[in-house]
């Protein structure tokens, strides 16, 4: 029998830190144009594209920190794009609300509306005055050349407590008062004639309230749901106006999506998953019509409840043309016709093509990631498993591409969070980094992971330090078992929680890993509580209380400074020194525990760096210093 020899085929490290070339690609109303996102230096930027010409028109950056954000074809000419910032202490760019305007030659540029105001001086026109709140489009009106609706959340402490929707020029940024939401802090949607129609909203995200405003008197009404459903989510109406659909969650479980008519105020449950909430729920942005809802158990699927819908016939049929990929409906022209189609895969990061309708041709576009190549990439394999007390985890392994699936050196990856973010099944560039230097890597969808229902994420609540990180040593168990990987050569590394997770996990099986690699990780519990930028604010300081909880003796317990004398497995701290999730007091802690106990350890310290290496460079860095730990420790 011929034995599988692994040839190595590395791709250089910069192919997997480089930016993402196209990402967030609209087709304009009429499909003139396409517009899409390219991050340069780590810095979102847009870039408007002449479908004719086939050539980029315009570039929108701004300087400094200032980043593009989301943005929206208000009509076929013209754009409205958030700004947005990037901080070294967040974990995410920072949006404070400001909307500015450009047209697709990059004439024309507005700042349109935010806490600024209008940024002119020198005349005596009325200028447009700040607004103190964070504004999102709620509706581009693209049967309206002129305007678009906007939905603007109050800042605490401002005279308007609920949320206001303005009708607003998209020329001159000039703005009325459409209405005010009925209750505090309200998410709103507009029907197919662009009227606003529901408001949903909830202080404590348990008890959710709904109202439905009238066409005609404009005056809101409640709308009662049934006291068990939590965690409202609004979609989309439908073409008549009389039904609206939704998401929500029964008593904690995984969401559901739901239909509510609202002349016979019944409810009716369109599909519900047990396992998994829905990722996406995708709608006709033209009509409004619902077509699909994207779920990922495992594999992405899709459940079609729309079977009717052009758009559900053109899915199945893309799938089906672009086998082994997921295809998502990213963007379409106000006919349909014509519609910008995303496939991905665990090995491909994205390509994205138009599609056609007339003709029923896919044509190319572009590659999200132009250094990878698919064919060397590995396998993202769903796993599933028991754990010790009886629960059913969810996780991926990574598989080497060319290499026998046997007792393979093994890097565990949990991921950051924990309450909220989960691991899904696409294009992952550190687990193919990894992957492609011959490892395999483990990802493990612990208790209090999102994506399972608000009672799965709740289970991990005061959990951090045992049974979630049960959860993880119990898949690494499986995978063994299962005869993946060689149970002597296995390390663990982890970002923000995941680097909590890396040390914690080898803190309670000492003798399970070769190597931890923390990356901008919390490994002082109390110290939450007095550091960082989670505790400056109110309800950052409730959430530490449910998920950590308030005992010290407990929080000691979790918190490997404390335990370092259980280590056994040498550490590589990474850190930013702007971090303020995880602000830099936690590294040194760790640092001074270790040098205490005369533990031996790596440090990596990116002083302009924040929650998350922005720069490219920065990423190469980081990858070959944990490289070459990794190879240190494992035999590879």
């Amino acid at each position: 029998m011929c034995q599988l020899v692994w040839a190595k085929a590395e791709l250089p490290i910069e192919a997997f830190s480089s930016d993402v070339k196209y990402e967030n690609i609209q087709i304009s109303p009429s499909g003139e144009y396409l517009s899409f996102i390219s991050k340069i230096e780590g810095k979102s930027q847009l870039i408007t594209y002449s479908l004719k010409q086939k050539k980029p028109l315009h570039a929108v950056n701004f300087p400094a920190n200032g980043q593009v954000g989301d943005y929206v074809w208000v009509n076929d000419k013209r754009i409205v794009l958030e700004k947005q910032y990037l901080r070294g202490w967040q974990d995410h760019p920072q949006y404070h609300g400001e909307l500015f305007a450009v047209n697709v030659d990059g004439t024309k540029g507005r700042y349109l509306i935010g806490y600024q105001g209008e940024q002119q001086t020198g005349t005596r026109i009325k200028k447009n005055t700040p607004i103190y709140g964070t504004s999102y489009i709620l509706d581009p009106l693209l049967d309206d050349d002129k305007h678009m609706l906007v939905m603007t959340w109050p800042w605490v402490g401002t005279d308007e407590p609920a949320t206001v929707v303005y009708k607003v020029n998209v020329v001159s940024g000039k703005r009325t008062k459409v209405t005010l939401s009925p209750a505090p802090l309200a998410n709103m949607l507009t029907d197919q004639d662009g009227n606003v129609r529901i408001s949903v909203s909830s202080v404590d995200y348990n008890n959710p309230q709904v109202h439905i405003r009238d066409v005609k008197s404009k005056k809101w009404q409640e709308f009662k749901l049934p006291d068990n459903y939590i965690d409202v989510g609004l979609q989309a109406f439908d073409e008549s106006g009389d039904k609206v659909f939704i998401t929500a969650s029964d008593m904690g479980q995984p969401r559901g999506v739901y239909e509510l008519d609202l002349k016979t105020q019944k409810i009716t449950k369109l599909f519900k998953d047990k396992d998994v909430s829905p990722r996406r729920v995708w709608v006709d942005q033209n009509s409004g019509e619902l077509f699909a809802v994207e779920l990922e158990p495992g594999y992405p699927t899709y459940a079609f409840v729309g079977s009717e819908s052009k758009f559900s016939a053109r899915l199945k049929s893309l799938l089906k043309s672009l086998p082994g990929h997921q295809i998502q409906l990213v963007s379409s022209t106000e006919s349909g016709d014509k519609t910008v189609v995303r496939a991905y895969s665990d090995r491909n990061p994205g390509v994205y093509y138009l599609f056609d309708a007339k003709t029923n041709q896919l044509s190319f576009l572009f590659r999200a990631r132009t250094g990878i190549k698919p064919e060397l990439m590995a396998e993202n394999k769903p796993i599933q498993f028991q754990t010790r007390d009886g629960l059913t985890i969810s996780g991926y392994l990574t598989l080497p591409a060319g290499k026998e699936a046997k007792n393979l050196p093994l890097v565990v990856m949990p991921h950051g969070g924990p309450h909220g973010p989960r691991d899904y099944w696409g294009f992952d560039s550190t687990a193919q980094l990894l992957a492609n230097r011959g490892m395999a890597v483990l990802k493990v969808n612990f208790r209090g992971s999102g994506g399972y229902g608000s009672a799965f994420m709740r289970s991990g609540y005061k959990k951090w330090g045992a049974e979630i990180q049960y959860d993880i040593i119990d898949g690494v168990k499986y995978v063994i078992e299962q005869g993946y990987a060689d149970p002597k050569n296995m390390c663990i590394m982890g970002a923000s929680f995941g680097g909590y997770s890396a040390l914690q996990s080898a803190i309670i099986e000492p003798d399970m890993f070769k190597c931890a690699v923390g990356v901008i990780g919390i490994y002082d519990l109390p110290q939450l509580y007095t550091e960082g930028d989670v505790s400056e604010r109110d309800n950052g300081i409730d959430f530490l209380k449910d998920a950590i909880g308030t005992d010290e003796k407990q929080l000691k317990a979790f918190s490997p400074v404390y335990n370092i004398e259980k280590l056994k497995a040498p550490v590589l701290i990474v850190h930013g020194g702007e971090d303020r999730r995880a602000p830099i007091e936690q590294a040194e802690s760790l640092v001074d525990a270790l040098k205490k106990a005369n533990h031996p350890y790596e440090l990596m310290l990116l002083k302009d760096e924040g929650h998350g290496f922005y720069k490219p460079e920065h990423r190469s860095k980081y990858f070959e210093k944990a490289l070459a730990f990794l190879d240190e420790h494992l035999a590879l």
